[in-house]
């Protein structure tokens, strides 16, 4: 078996904008060690925090020089001026640190202070943050861990230690090369390295360090999430000075498709006429653990600052709709049931008439639920949320996980609510995992800075539905894929997926959603516009591109439904609906509630959820 190592996707530091990796003993090479002693301190190991005869020669360079040429202090009077002192130079301060060095050796061992000198060491910036220590250094300047360095990359770090921005590789590559050459004759007169690792060294070019990029919060949404999630657990100066390791959900892979297709969706959305700028979030999550695999907050990634993943609550629209059927099988309907897809006008005690309509402005007659799920009609399903009451579908939403406060008006049944894509997708998750609720993590555990777990972020798993209801509704939401509004995603995946998901637009196109899963993923995308105007976009034409083409490039499994006991399939009795069609459909009941007049398929019948003739027909001029 191989072992990957964790990659390093951010940081989190305190006000000050320090950030460090912090480094034990151990994980400090030997030959940065005796290269900082050589170049630095050649007195380290016997002295006792000052160096009388390495003071009284830098004041002889100095004199010579007319100039400060050379400084006398030791690596341990660096640690006192870098942790308690000031850069300011004077005498004061110099008398400060030769008082304060010898207390640290006192209290601390050669090996501490050496280990916290390569923590504190300031060696860069990287725009608004400070890189301090050679763990961040050597991430920063060469993307590799410091125990993987060259002798070149070695004394190119600990030359920088004089002058992090005069010796700045980056910006001054040249000035850089000639300090490294002066700490690489260091180390050859010193015997720290010999002629043939000098000589190697010393031909190495700085190719490496010009063309790396820093990859400090390369996902800032996604690590919003991380601190958000961490705060309900530990203080905000525990993540900044402790040194925690914390090892995320995150997969890269799957980050960079949901950030390329997203920003290849608005290419192409936003070349139709009054679509104006668009904004979406995505997140993708494990379907049965819920570990978030990718969060996109907005379409600049790398951008900080409103994380619409988390904070932008939009209505969600015919994203209810699960909500609502899955209420209504708890409450003794099927998927035959026949419903009325007719107008109706719901009235209310001061309130003015309502009249709801279907996306299309048409009325299709008396329909089987799943129908109606999978086609989104909005007239049987006010009918069936007015039945079942408003209240019990707020009831429903909380045992999904979202437990706030929604009023309990009929227009809710259509999608007022307001939820943020974490939100919709804690509440699927519950649907795509078989009716199990269990916290969104993304976080996998926590580790102190020498790698002693702290805390496992384990599964949570509590049952809030039973397997058959979900099953039921499950197989519905796979018919809104393969024969309902959901059926364009044959443009970018294979109908042997069998997804399940439902598409959600809003009152005058303002919001474009849909939510689905396949087999190992579940994914939600809302598209829209921050002004909150109007971009012509259903969820169908617009979410769900996204989504389609997030899953088109990722390694799928196909959704493969688990059959809990007690399941029957059956073909409902004919002369049930305005559509004779309807009635040759193979469905799943609970077997004590197989409707009259049905007929049971033999075992091993095909549930036959592919499309047939007839559907594709339809959906040519739907």
């Amino acid at each position: 078996l191989a072992r990957l190592d964790p990659v390093r996707i951010g940081s989190f530091h305190p006000r000050d904008n320090e950030d460090r990796i912090l480094l034990q003993r151990e994980d400090l090479p030997e030959l940065l060690v005796k290269t900082l002693i050589a170049v630095e301190d050649q007195h380290f190991s016997s002295h006792f925090g000052v160096d009388p005869l390495g003071i009284l020669r830098a004041l002889l360079v100095n004199i010579r020089a007319g100039r400060m040429a050379q400084g006398g202090s030791t690596l341990t009077q660096q640690l006192v001026k870098n942790l308690y002192l000031s850069n300011e130079r004077s005498l004061r301060r110099k008398v400060n640190e030769a008082i304060m060095a010898p207390l640290l050796e006192y209290h601390y061992s050669k090996d501490e202070i050496l280990t916290a000198y390569a923590n504190e060491i300031f060696l860069g910036q990287d725009r608004g943050r400070a890189v301090h220590g050679f763990g961040l250094a050597s991430q920063f300047y060469f993307r590799r861990e410091l125990r993987d360095l060259s002798p070149a990359q070695i004394a190119l770090l600990v030359g920088m230690i004089k002058g992090p921005s005069w010796y700045d590789p980056r910006r001054e590559p040249e000035r850089c090369l000639e300090r490294r050459q002066v700490v690489l004759d260091l180390m050859r007169g010193q015997g720290v390295i010999g002629d043939d690792v000098y000589l190697t060294a010393k031909a190495a070019g700085l190719e490496q360090a010009e063309t790396v990029q820093s990859g400090f919060n390369r996902f800032p949404a996604f690590l919003d999430l991380v601190r958000r999630q961490l705060g309900q657990e530990y203080r905000e100066e525990d993540l900044v000075s402790n040194g925690l390791k914390i090892l995320t959900t995150l997969d890269p892979q799957v980050q960079h498709q949901v950030e390329q297709q997203l920003h290849e969706t608005f290419v192409a959305l936003e070349k139709r006429p009054g679509t104006g700028e668009l904004e979406g979030a995505v997140i993708v999550s494990s379907r049965e653990g819920g570990e978030i695999l990718a969060l996109a907050g907005g379409r600049h990634p790398l951008q900080t600052g409103f994380n619409r993943a988390l904070d932008a609550r939009r209505p969600i629209g015919s994203l209810i709709k699960p909500v609502i059927y899955l209420t209504a099988l708890a409450n003794g309907y099927t998927l035959a049931t026949p419903v009325q897809d007719t107008a109706l006008t719901v009235s209310a005690p001061g309130a003015k008439d309502w009249r709801p309509a279907n996306y299309d402005r048409q009325e299709h007659g008396v329909v089987p639920l799943y129908e109606a799920l999978a086609m989104s009609y909005n007239l049987s399903t006010v009918r069936i949320g007015m039945d079942i009451g408003v209240e019990a579908v707020i009831r429903s939403l909380g045992r999904l996980g979202i437990e706030r406060e929604f009023s309990p008006y009929p227009s809710f049944l259509l999608g007022t609510a307001e939820l943020s894509p974490l939100e919709v997708a804690l509440a699927y998750q519950v649907l795509a995992s078989g009716g199990f609720y269990q916290p969104q993590r993304a976080i996998g555990s926590v580790l102190t800075a020498d790698n002693k777990v702290v805390q496992r972020f384990g599964l949570s798993v509590e049952q809030r539905f039973s397997a058959t209801e979900v099953f039921l509704l499950n197989t519905a939401l796979q018919r809104v894929v393969s024969h309902g509004t959901a059926r364009g995603l044959a443009k970018y995946i294979p109908e042997t997926l069998r997804a399940a998901g439902k598409t959600g637009t809003t009152d005058e196109l303002r919001d474009s959603w849909f939510a689905g899963f396949t087999g190992d993923r579940l994914a939600v995308v809302w598209i829209g516009r921050d002004d909150n105007k109007p971009m012509g976009l259903t969820g169908a034409s617009g979410a769900m591109a996204a989504w389609g083409r997030i899953m088109q490039h990722l390694p799928q499994a196909p959704l493969e439904l688990t059959e809990p006991e007690g399941i029957a399939w059956a073909r409902p009795a004919r002369g049930l609906y305005s559509d004779p069609a309807r009635a040759e459909v193979l469905l799943p009941f609970a077997a004590d509630a197989v409707p009259a007049g049905a007929t049971l398929a033999p075992a091993g019948d095909d549930p036959g959820n592919a499309p047939g003739l007839w559907d594709r027909v339809r959906g040519w001029f739907h």
